[in-house]
């Protein structure tokens, strides 16, 4: 087993983002700035909000919160989210999800104003995403892209496997990463199978995959009968059993498998945060050409 190291990755490249916006304060003497919003208190929602808040600090961007009610309403949500639209002084705006009412979560969502989407959720950036030939093309036009999703191609790309051509399997078909990860990874050229809960002969399918990424949130629902030998693994999953983290993937039960596999936690969730600062500088830029 070799393990990719997200972690180590996830550093280099807010180390990177740091001396980006480095030069742009000595430069202009602007920095990016975030807002992010939680609806109620649910503790794991705290959690990430606590660190996304400590990752801005560490690059030089500015960060805002603020804490809504659990009880409030659509209406105030996006009567919110309008008047951050139009502040000037935000260049990004997270809506921290799930909110206690799902019914709403899409609306809330797209009342974000695309350019400020540093989550990728908006329609428009969905669109611009899926609409995109090439990876090239997506560099190109500094789209918004899902940050889990963002951070399963950076680990991949800086962990020196190769995309184009692989066989790549993804199990889990959200919105937030199944659907936007097919599509990054169609634009570096590999096959893309999506499987799901409806899905026949999964064992066989997974055992195709020379990329296998799982992102369904069942702890350690992948074995070794899942894995073709020489694979790549990527766990997006993160599941709290007792007082533990852990993935989607039996780590305990594959990790002497001849595999490249990431580890929860430590794997996917740096580069989540990581894409989140990027994604931050990338709406400043956009913003401010």
């Amino acid at each position: 087993m070799e393990l990719i190291d997200g972690i180590k990755i996830s550093n280099n490249k807010i180390a990177e983002i740091k001396k980006r916006i480095d030069e742009i304060k000595n430069s202009r003497g602007i920095v990016p700035s975030l807002m992010t919003i939680l609806v109620g208190n649910n503790p794991a929602s705290q959690i990430y909000i606590k660190l996304k808040m400590q990752a801005c600090k560490r690059v030089g961007i500015k960060s805002f919160h603020i804490n809504l009610d659990k009880n409030s309403s659509q209406k105030n949500i996006i009567a919110l989210i309008k008047n951050l639209n139009n502040d000037s002084n935000i260049d990004g705006i997270l809506l921290q999800l799930p909110l206690p009412k799902s019914n709403y979560t899409q609306k809330c969502i797209n009342a974000i104003c695309p350019s400020k989407d540093v989550d990728g959720l908006h329609p428009t950036n969905a669109g611009l995403l899926n609409l995109s030939k090439n990876w090239d093309e997506i560099i190109k036009k500094n789209i918004l892209i899902s940050c889990t999703p963002l951070g399963v191609i950076y680990l991949l790309k800086h962990s020196n496997i190769e995309i184009d051509g692989k066989i790549v399997v993804i199990i889990g078909r959200s919105n937030l990463v199944g659907k936007p990860l097919s599509m990054l990874l169609l634009a570096n050229n590999a096959t893309v199978i999506i499987c799901h809960s409806k899905t026949k002969n999964l064992k066989e399918i997974c055992k195709s995959a020379e990329i296998l990424i799982v992102a369904i949130g069942k702890p350690k629902f992948i074995n070794g009968d899942f894995i073709k030998d020489g694979a790549t693994v990527i766990d997006v999953g993160i599941n709290r059993v007792v007082s533990k983290l852990c993935g989607d993937v039996d780590f305990d039960a594959v990790k002497n498998m001849n595999i490249k596999i990431t580890h929860v936690p430590g794997g996917v969730g740096p580069m989540t945060i990581a894409m989140l600062l990027e994604n931050t500088l990338k709406a400043f830029n956009n913003r401010n050409m």
